[in-house]
């Protein structure tokens, strides 16, 4: 008599591994999917960069148009509100990012001789190419978006018209140019 369990020939009690051929089979299943999702990720992220930058044209279209509204007409960017001087970035970023009166002249603190601004905490930065600087336009039309002509630019303004565009050229993933933003 025979003691102990009795063994199924056609059982063993070792498991077996996967095969080659069933790794190679899930690892092209899983590189497949890779190819399929990933690009769908990063086209996300460079979606949500179109969707800030049309957030923030938005937005400094409508303080362009408050800070002229308070200071007599006159656009941001002339130094000091003087339409006898000629406009600068800097002016533009300055009159909105600190408090100002009503010709325009910069104060870095409030008081009642300074009642207005600031309209921005800081010029925001192009989604698109990092840059924060303004180039700004006197005469003629609207020029193209241009990261050789305006290198340091991430925005270009133009101050007869008031118009805001981004300094970003090319077009979005809808195929919209930057600049009819």
């Amino acid at each position: 008599m025979l003691s102990g369990k009795i063994q199924n020939p056609s059982f063993s009690s070792s498991r077996r591994g996967f095969t080659l051929v069933e790794i190679l089979i899930v690892v092209v299943i899983l590189g497949i999917l890779t190819a399929i999702i990933v690009p769908q990720f990063s086209n996300a992220s460079h979606v949500a960069r179109e969707n800030v930058l049309k957030d923030d044209l938005r937005y400094l279209r409508t303080q362009i148009g408050v800070y002229k509204a308070q200071h007599e007409d006159i656009p941001p960017g002339y130094p000091d509100g003087n339409l006898h001087q000629t406009p600068t970035g800097e002016a533009f970023v300055q009159q909105l990012t600190v408090y100002t009166n009503t010709k325009g002249q910069i104060s870095l603190t409030a008081d009642p001789a300074y009642p207005f601004g600031p309209y921005l905490s800081q010029m925001p930065r192009n989604p698109l190419t990092g840059k924060s600087g303004v180039h700004v336009v006197t005469t003629g039309p609207m020029p193209e978006p241009s990261l050789e002509a305006f290198p340091d630019a991430g925005w270009i303004y133009h101050i007869e018209t008031q118009q805001i565009i981004a300094n970003s050229p090319g077009t979005d993933s809808q195929g919209v140019a930057y600049a009819d933003y």
